[in-house]
């Protein structure tokens, strides 16, 4: 299987770092059988995170025929400004939707063998991008409004499980993302070693469209 972590201008560096690390030491204790990698829909090249000029390499091209994982993050820059003139997180985005990144998701959402999965402002790259209508997401709390208006369907949950997409809301749930990755694809042994290696444990209820819903009080 591949964990593809995806790249583009003004990414958030939280949101890329924690899941690979999670990931890739899930992988060194699974004998190597997942390959974890930086990529772009570019291809290879040095990609200019949002923080400081702080830059990653992609190694890669995204795949979307790959099965396994594809992992989106979001974004991180001013909230606020002449959005002619300042790249503002909404800004930078609503740029994810104008690059071939777009095409190459919707084939790994129509893949069976592949799961979507966002950090933070991840998913809202993915609804303005218009590839969420009708599902079940979430992000960080600043942008969930945002969420619902382009047609997902926001949940206040640390990590929403929507079948081939789970999404996370909040920069550090890279984290319980990845853990949940881990733990629902290899079991709960591989995920708790990993949370003893990192010295965390997963935070809140993951949410799944089963069981019962609550009563009003």
């Amino acid at each position: 299987m591949h964990a593809q972590i995806v790249l583009f201008d003004g990414f958030d560096p939280l949101d890329v770092i924690a899941p690979f690390e999670v990931l890739a030491f899930g992988s060194q204790i699974l004998g190597g059988e997942l390959i974890v990698e930086l990529v772009s829909a570019e291809g290879p090249r040095e990609v200019v995170s949002g923080t400081l000029g702080l830059s990653l390499r992609a190694t890669g091209r995204l795949d979307p025929s790959k099965p396994g994982f594809i992992v989106v993050p979001g974004a991180v820059g001013p909230q606020e400004g002449d959005p002619d003139e300042v790249d503002t997180i909404p800004v930078l985005l609503a740029r994810f939707g104008e690059t071939t990144a777009v095409p190459l998701m919707r084939q790994a959402l129509a893949n069976p063998e592949v799961t979507v999965a966002t950090v933070c402002g991840g998913s809202l790259a993915l609804a303005m991008a218009g590839l969420l209508d009708g599902r079940h997401a979430n992000t960080h709390h600043l942008g969930v409004d945002v969420l619902e208006a382009t047609g997902a369907i926001p949940v206040a949950a640390r990590v929403v499980d929507d079948g081939n997409l789970v999404s996370a809301g909040g920069v550090t749930s890279g984290l319980d993302l990845a853990l949940h990755l881990l733990r629902r694809t290899y079991g709960p042994r591989i995920a708790l070693a990993v949370e003893a290696m990192f010295a965390f444990e997963s935070r809140g209820s993951v949410w799944t469209d089963t069981g019962r819903a609550p009563q009003a009080v």
